[in-house]
């Protein structure tokens, strides 16, 4: 997410991503010999099959409908016979149990170390604004079920100079941060939010001017002072974009996660970001998923190597829009969940937010009780953005003292989903 200056207006001028929800007509000749109360068409397995404002199949092909909340029944994995559900009321009922999946994740990116870093990977240091409140606004999101918090930070203001040291004076004001989200018990993600980029250059595509290795540079030293912290995620980098080759960015990838576990942060996590800024929407049909499938620890393995991957729910998929137009079901989240289980690898949402509003709340609420249900190939999601941001802007998830933001207490915490 792209923060300018401190105006707290997320313009990020990412490429329009339109998201238009994919229809479904199913018909079928036998169909018109059914009763009256035949559903026409059925939902396949892990399809949507019931929820307020849902007006396609509520009879699944295989599995059972399952109520998730109003908004959301899925078709899951059972022995029962096909169960329809009403989509005509926020009761939703369902003669299936309530799921019991959990989500590894959940929580809030806090931002502010950010802040002054464009979509050119360009970072103006005036504009840094470390999140005070983060702390205190982190005790309170983990009091309420959240565990877990992306801590963004500008590659310049850690590391002033390509393989230089780390800057003692941003180090230890970031350092505080991360404390105190460990402090919590909470998962605590270093963001580099330089979209593949340092002032401009392409890392390992700019002839040269920013290389692979000064990337393993900056993660070396990183890690090795997180080497110890089980609760350490590494982000490799925020939002890559514009990418020319995206086999030779997956080498990039490498490199980090390399110097990463060669630090001795041997067993973390750690998020690979693909190109058109991560999409989620794109991921696999870019090419970023073949790509990275590539990338491999020490000793061959994938474990803990983690898609990471964004999406907003707004016209544009640029989350500029209070309003929201989209659940990012059926045309981002569904085939995204398929392709996962093809390859038995795990994404992670790391960035997903909307303005305050009821139209954010249903879709928000939808989506993330996708994602919760179908938490074998999803960690979780956090939420864009607290930390520095003002209450007024326009996806803030920044509480007022203990009092959350709408969309927050309604579709954040995963015990409301």
């Amino acid at each position: 997410m792209v923060n300018v200056i401190i105006t707290l207006v997320r313009c990020n001028f990412r490429h329009s991503q339109l998201s238009s929800r994919m229809k479904y007509i199913i018909t079928s000749a036998a169909a018109l010999v059914w009763t009256a109360t035949t559903v026409v068409a059925q939902s396949a397995l892990y399809g949507q099959c019931g929820g307020i404002g849902w007006t396609g199949s509520t009879t699944c092909s295989s599995g059972v409908c399952t109520y998730s909340n109003a908004y959301y029944s899925q078709c899951l994995p059972g022995t029962a016979t096909t169960t329809a559900t009403s989509t005509a009321t926020a009761a939703t009922t369902s003669s299936a149990a309530t799921p019991t999946a959990t989500l590894s994740h959940t929580g809030v990116n806090i931002a502010g170390f950010d802040f002054g870093c464009d979509t050119t990977g360009t970072c103006t240091s005036a504009d840094m604004d470390p999140p005070t409140a983060g702390a205190t606004q982190m005790q309170h999101f983990v009091s309420n079920g959240m565990n877990t918090f992306r801590l963004p930070i500008g590659w310049q203001y850690i590391q002033p100079t390509l393989n230089g040291t780390l800057s003692s004076s941003v180090l230890s004001q970031y350092d505080s941060l991360v404390q105190a989200c460990l402090a919590t018990g909470a998962w605590c993600i270093i963001d580099i939010h330089n979209y593949a980029r340092w002032n401009g250059n392409i890392i390992g595509q700019s002839s040269g001017a920013v290389t692979n290795g000064n990337l393993a540079n900056l993660w070396s030293q990183i890690a090795a002072k997180y080497a110890s912290q089980s609760k350490i995620i590494f982000g490799v980098m925020n939002e890559p974009h514009d990418v020319p080759d995206i086999n030779a960015w997956a080498v990039s990838v490498q490199a980090a996660v390399t110097a990463i576990r060669s630090a001795g942060a041997t067993s973390q996590i750690i998020l690979l970001p693909g190109n058109n800024y991560t999409s989620a929407q794109l991921f696999v049909s870019n090419g970023s998923a073949a790509a990275l499938s590539t990338v491999k620890n020490l000793d061959g393995s994938i474990t803990n190597l983690i898609f990471d991957v964004h999406k907003y729910l707004d016209s544009d998929n640029s989350g500029t829009h209070s309003e929201c137009t989209t659940d990012n079901v059926a045309d981002t989240f569904t085939p995204l969940a398929t392709y996962l289980r093809s390859v038995s690898r795990q994404a992670f949402l790391t960035e997903t937010g909307g303005g305050n509003v009821a139209s954010c709340v249903t879709d928000m609420c939808s989506q993330n009780t996708y994602i919760k249900a179908n938490s074998d190939v999803f960690l979780g999601y956090l939420g864009w953005a607290a930390g520095s941001f003002l209450t007024s802007y326009i996806l803030s998830e920044t509480p007022t003292g203990s009092v959350d933001q709408l969309l927050v207490s309604s579709c954040m915490y995963q015990n409301k989903l």
